[in-house]
């Protein structure tokens, strides 16, 4: 009699875990495809990008005093953002303990034990395509400035039919990417479920995530709030918070509609019209700020990154958080005009470091909420740049 019950009880076990099998495996696919599409573009989108970003830069007489002075600012306060969130994520750790049972998965991370020299001199392809083949994001987008930058010394009919090429190239991809982006929702909803469907404990992975956003949020706030207005201070000579008050539209609407371009104008008009900097200036280092300034991104991805691979219990070497700086760093440079930049930056930085893209899914569905802190602060790093230039160039400002 018991035999019998235990049989049936394991019966309906089996039935119950048949069920759920086919239940996951019926929405699970849409993840994978979305992962695989995400692969498919993000060589070709990336390198376009850059290639096109840096000519652009370069052919429109940009690289004077004032371009240096722009895109030095630029890459210094990336490194700064970037800086305050790995501080932040190694602290609080809030990937530690999410036991996503993933760690097997793991394959092609970057072997700890590789040193900075190794790493610095492998950035330096020796086959280009081999490259492309084994995804070393590092080799290429050292390629693709190098390329971008040369393109702009060769006679100036080369130059041009290169340039519209590759801009008509990323212009393609752009439109591939957002043929991919608008089936978002349908990938993130099947990566979603195969995640928490393996999970034994949804109390603590949705702690985690919760955690994971408070340090997105908590690094990103000290940025806004320090590091900035400290430039401000002492290498603009100028009032920061003076100029936050004079900035609130812009921060208000880059906030509620996560656009730094839809804002621009608006930044453009608050920064001359409150803050007294030269049309010269603004109409300079605003569009260019957009363009490759991403101060909050790159600190967001940075801690995602992190996130990511301590929820898959994998301990990340110093080497291979410089990896990620330099990343973030780099690939910062075109990627501002992509859309979901944030998207594309952090499938390259799991890629160059060799983490699974099945993570983006967690990152994905919390997003929302945290682009909105990353634009608004994208948006005062631009303009806390034109102040500081505007400085530096002998202007008179009301801050």
């Amino acid at each position: 009699m018991i035999g019998g019950e235990l049989f049936v009880k394991n019966e309906e076990i089996l039935y119950k875990a048949a069920y759920y099998n086919k239940a996951v495996m019926a929405v699970g696919w849409m993840g994978v495809i979305f992962l695989r599409a995400l692969k498919m573009i993000i060589i070709p989108l990336i390198l376009s990008s850059l290639i096109s970003g840096v000519t652009n830069i370069g052919s429109s007489e940009n690289l004077g005093r004032l371009g240096l002075k722009t895109i030095s600012y630029y890459l210094l306060t990336s490194t700064f953002a970037i800086v305050t969130g790995l501080f932040f994520v190694n602290i609080i750790k809030p990937g530690i303990g999410a036991d996503l049972n993933f760690s097997q998965k793991v394959e092609g991370l970057v072997e700890s034990q590789r040193s900075l020299g190794q790493t610095l001199i492998e950035i330096v392809p020796t086959n280009v395509f081999q490259s492309f083949n084994n995804n070393s994001m590092l080799s290429i987008i050292f390629f693709a400035i190098i390329f971008g930058f040369f393109i702009t010394r060769v006679r100036p009919s080369h130059r041009d039919v290169l340039r519209k090429a590759f801009n008509a190239i990323f212009e393609v991809m752009m439109q591939i990417t957002l043929f991919v982006i608008k089936f978002t929702p349908l990938g993130v909803f099947g990566i979603v479920v195969k995640v928490v469907a393996d999970q034994d404990d949804l109390a603590n992975l949705g702690a985690r995530m919760g955690l994971y956003m408070g340090t997105v949020i908590l690094a990103l706030l000290l940025h806004f709030l320090l590091t900035l207005p400290l430039l401000v201070k002492t290498v603009g000579k100028a009032r920061p918070y003076r100029h936050m008050v004079n900035m609130s539209t812009p921060l208000l609407t880059a906030f509620s509609t996560s656009s730094s371009g839809a804002t621009l104008p608006l930044t453009m008009k608050a920064v001359e019209m409150n803050s007294g900097v030269s049309n010269k200036i603004s109409s300079f280092t605003l569009p260019l700020g957009a363009t490759i300034n991403m101060d909050g991104t790159a600190l967001y991805e940075c801690v995602a990154a992190i996130f990511i691979a301590q929820a898959y219990g994998v301990d990340l070497s110093i080497i291979q958080q410089l990896i990620i700086i330099v990343t973030a760093l780099l690939a910062s440079i075109g990627a501002a005009a992509i859309p979901m930049a944030g998207l594309v930056m952090i499938t390259v930085i799991l890629t160059a470091v060799g983490l699974p893209l099945e993570g983006v899914g967690l990152i994905l569905a919390v997003d929302r909420i945290l682009d909105m802190f990353r634009t608004a602060t994208n948006v005062w790093s631009d303009s806390c740049g034109a102040v500081i230039i505007a400085k530096s160039e002998g202007e008179k400002l009301n801050v």
